[in-house]
């Protein structure tokens, strides 16, 4: 296969993997895959390609994803959610990089084949880290604010493509530039510097378009309460008598989240209007 199919699969994979997490563990899944796309990103990144006669590095795609699940959270469960998710992200980044660079430091056994490898993968790590971490912070808390005030600003829900798409298109070209040069400033010449940092802003906003369907999926399905809230469940269990009489809400839903209509949000009232306008 060809690199250009091949990330085409591994886009395509990377949605449905999210929407999954989505539907099955509802926000804490969301929540969860930011550390896993932070770390997975940080590796592949090391490997540069080539892709539609440029170079580029791999990784994008996972890395550009995590934009899908802010955007999701914004757009479902308010502001407050998806500013705590690159923390949450990048806790287990520091902390994987962390474990990597002791673990590089104990001495190997004379059979052992793996130490010279992961010193190539995980040698480069904290500088890498360093750069996600400035370009991350940046990016990430730039498209929560954007995607919140563009929400303010068009609230209707078949509006979803205008704030996704204007709120991405501005934090994926300070990600760009800030995460590229603080990585691979020394490490390649201007011409493949320039070159990454042109592919590796268009590349993420082909992968900013393309997650515009189902930040309307995930928007289509907790509407209709089709989401396994599993932290919702667990906190009604908590609270649920001792004798085990069930709740009004296990009793009307059976355990499930109901429709967002009516529903409070217990993110307060940065959650989004119970009907939009259309």
């Amino acid at each position: 296969m060809t690199n250009e199919l091949l990330w085409l699969l591994l886009l395509l994979a990377n949605f449905a993997a999210i929407m999954c997490v989505y539907r099955f563990f509802g926000k804490p899944g969301l929540l969860a895959w930011m550390p896993l796309a932070a770390i997975t990103a940080n590796i592949q990144v090391i490997k540069t390609i080539e892709l539609f006669g440029l170079t580029a590095t791999l990784g994008n795609i996972v890395y550009a994803g995590s934009f899908l699940v802010t955007d999701i959270l914004s757009e479902n469960y308010g502001q407050r959610p998806a500013r705590r998710a690159p923390f949450i992200g990048f806790a287990g980044l520091v902390i994987f990089t962390a474990l990597m660079t002791v673990a590089l430091q104990v001495e190997p056994a004379p059979d052992d084949f793996a130490h010279a490898a992961l010193a190539t993968i995980f040698t480069v790590l904290p500088r890498i880290t360093v750069a996600s971490l400035i370009a991350y912070f940046v990016a990430q808390l730039h498209d929560v604010w954007a995607y919140g005030a563009w929400r303010r600003r068009f609230p209707a829900r078949r509006l979803i493509w205008l704030r996704n798409i204007a709120s991405t298109t501005v934090s994926q070209l300070l990600d760009s530039v800030i995460f590229t040069l603080v990585a691979f400033l020394g490490v390649f010449h201007g011409r493949v510097l320039l070159e990454i940092v042109v592919t590796t802003y268009l590349l993420k906003l082909i992968v900013a378009v393309a997650d515009t369907p189902f930040v309307y999926l995930a928007r289509f399905w907790f509407d209709r309460g089709a989401v396994s809230e599993q932290d919702s469940r667990d906190t009604h269990a908590a609270a649920a008598p001792e004798d085990g009489a069930p709740t009004s809400r296990a009793m009307s839903g059976g355990g499930r989240s109901t429709p967002s209509r009516g529903r409070s949000s217990p993110e307060g009232s940065e959650a989004p209007p119970s009907h939009d306008p259309r």
